[in-house]
């Protein structure tokens, strides 16, 4: 970086009214995590001066003795907190010893990135963004912010949209001020829930935006009174929160999209190879874009009030169809990972789809037959003619699967791995320790 890159920014910030800067990384979770320095101490904030012990946090694994980490900021990604207008944030790496640290999350994307590079791809990635918006009530219950989202089948409620539009007007105006490009949002299928689409870029630059807007949601929510939440399936009668991933390879030098196929309505040979890759290593990916003990009760077939749930159950592709894990929309430019859900880390999930992705091309793998059905509506001996198999079922089984495939250990290197691991292992059983308000209701009285 020139001195006058970083000489330059720092002038325009202070001519914005900037007084403080955010080094900022993620943990295990995707959550954000910095230190703030005055803005006079911004050259040496982008010199690495910030230092973390990685011991205290989930997902960064150092021991106590071990050196701490320091973040290094990505100049290009200086973003002016919209309802905070003296905080710049940067989205930031770790280092350990003037090295790129190895279990960094955005680390481990642009190594996945670096890969795809060297094969000759741009790797282009758009986030769906969907969450909760709600009330505390007085009696501490949780309820849709407007008295009048109550609809049994509440999707695309227009008075339940403009009940809500006071902070969504905010969020979305805040958006576009940053250049994301939304173009809808839109109240969805469980009360009190709400989508933002914006434009696809590259992987990281995603994952930079969405790690962002999580912490932008929650900071003008709360200004609100309100309370977001990415938490995959916060009630069992309503539909869950998914984050799907829409994926397509690019060529680098000249920006054309490489999953387009020679024939209208279909995709390309590499984007086939590409799924191959992912349905191959489908389990594993899943603990990971799936991440909590709550995922798995969205990825359900029945369970909504509404109906279907939305949510994919079975490891299979094919067209417009959405009970697929991966879908090809109708316009066939990409590939929708529809399991991926809003409590993922960006970095981890694109990077593991991106890997297995790439090993599919590598290999000339065949995704095999598309299904074209309702794979909800299918009988297990007729899934069984298909060849279709079932996602993971519960955390349990999914971090199981992600510690048996080798291309876990390959993407997150060994000491990632066996973090992300040992805490969602830990996670797994403090849960079933864990005696429940179902427990106490169905069983309490009755024995």
């Amino acid at each position: 970086m020139s001195s006058l890159s970083w000489q330059q920014r720092k002038l325009d910030l202070l001519s914005q009214g900037v007084s403080y800067a955010l080094a900022s990384f993620v943990d295990l979770h995707g959550s954000s995590k910095a230190k703030a320095v005055p803005l006079a101490h911004f050259e040496a904030m982008l010199a690495g001066s910030e230092l973390f012990t990685g011991a205290a946090l989930d997902g960064v694994p150092q021991d106590v003795s071990d050196d701490e980490v320091a973040a290094i900021p990505d100049l290009a990604t200086a973003t002016v907190l919209p309802w905070r207008r003296d905080v710049v944030w940067l989205a930031s790496s770790l280092h350990l010893h003037g090295q790129p640290f190895e279990a960094c999350s955005r680390n481990i994307l642009i190594r996945a990135l670096d890969e795809a590079g060297r094969m000759g791809f741009r790797f282009n990635l758009g986030i769906e963004t969907e969450f909760f918006v709600l009330r505390r009530g007085d009696d501490g219950v949780l309820r849709p912010a407007s008295s009048r989202d109550n609809l049994e089948k509440p999707c695309y409620d227009l008075t339940g949209l403009l009940d809500n539009l006071p902070w969504l007007d905010e969020l979305v105006q805040a958006m576009n001020d940053l250049g994301w490009g939304v173009y809808s949002f839109d109240h969805e299928d469980g009360n009190g829930q709400f989508e933002t689409d914006f434009a696809y870029a590259e992987a990281l630059t995603m994952a930079d935006r969405l790690t962002f807007f999580r912490l932008m949601l929650k900071e003008i929510t709360h200004r609100h009174g309100l309370i977001a939440s990415f938490m995959p399936k916060p009630f069992s009668d309503r539909t869950g929160s998914g984050a799907h991933f829409n994926m397509s390879l690019a060529d680098p030098a000249t920006g054309r999209n490489l999953f387009v196929g020679a024939t209208e309505g279909g995709i390309s040979p590499l984007a086939e190879q590409f799924i191959a890759g992912i349905l191959r290593h489908a389990p594993a990916i899943c603990a990971v874009i799936a991440p909590t003990v709550n995922s798995y009760k969205r990825l359900v077939a029945q369970g909504s009030m509404s109906g279907f749930t939305w949510a994919p159950v079975f490891i299979c592709y094919g067209n417009n169809n959405r009970t697929n894990m991966l879908r090809i929309p109708s316009a066939a430019d990409r590939v929708e990972c529809r399991a991926a859900d809003s409590a993922c880390n960006p970095y981890l999930g694109a990077a593991m789809i991106l890997a297995a992705g790439l090993e599919g091309i590598r290999e000339d793998l065949d995704p095999g037959p598309a299904n074209l059905v309702n794979a909800y509506r299918l009988s297990p001996q007729q899934r069984a003619e298909r060849g279709l198999k079932v996602l993971p079922r519960t955390l349990g089984e999914a971090i199981e699967a992600f510690a048996a495939d080798p291309l876990s250990r390959l993407v997150f290197g060994d000491a990632m791995a066996d973090a992300f691991i040992d805490y969602k292992r830990a996670e797994w059983a403090d849960y079933h320790a864990c005696v429940s308000d179902w427990e106490l209701a169905r069983y309490l009285e009755f024995l």
